[in-house]
């Protein structure tokens, strides 16, 4: 007869208990689109609460080379949850959001659900989407 020491079992248990956490992640792919040009990058941050939205810390972030028309990029392995994802056409290189001197974006940026601000940028609540257990794909518009 097969006998299992409670170390063993509970070792076991937690990683029957991990691989069912996994199966639950979701892909997000992302396309950005309305890019002007191929200078630069397209920087993309996936914000999952309304703190630090929609320039601090993100939850995940990713930089790829800028081509006209449009990139596409995904983030892997999401827990299930509310999300919100900002993006921007960094033209120049410099890994930030260029602004005039009144602080209007001279770069071309955009955010999830194409939400807007009234006199700056748009609320997480405005922007952000349910991911479930299925992957999903969203398209970020930059103006």
């Amino acid at each position: 007869m097969f006998s299992m020491s409670s170390r063993a079992a509970t070792a076991c248990a937690l990683c029957v208990s991990l691989w069912g956490l996994a199966a639950q992640a979701a892909d997000l792919g992302v396309t950005v689109s309305g890019l002007g040009s191929a200078e630069g990058q397209v920087m993309v941050a996936l914000f999952n609460d309304a703190a630090g939205f929609p320039q601090g810390h993100p939850f995940k972030g990713q930089m790829v080379a800028a081509t006209k028309g449009q990139v596409e990029l995904v983030f892997k392995d999401l827990p299930p949850g509310r999300y919100a994802v900002s993006a921007f056409h960094d033209r120049n290189g410099n890994q930030r959001l260029d602004a005039n001197m009144m602080g209007m974006p001279t770069e071309p940026y955009g955010f999830s659900r194409d939400a807007k601000g009234q006199f700056g940028p748009p609320k997480f609540e405005d922007a952000a989407f349910q991911l479930d257990r299925a992957d999903q794909h969203i398209t970020v518009r930059v103006q």
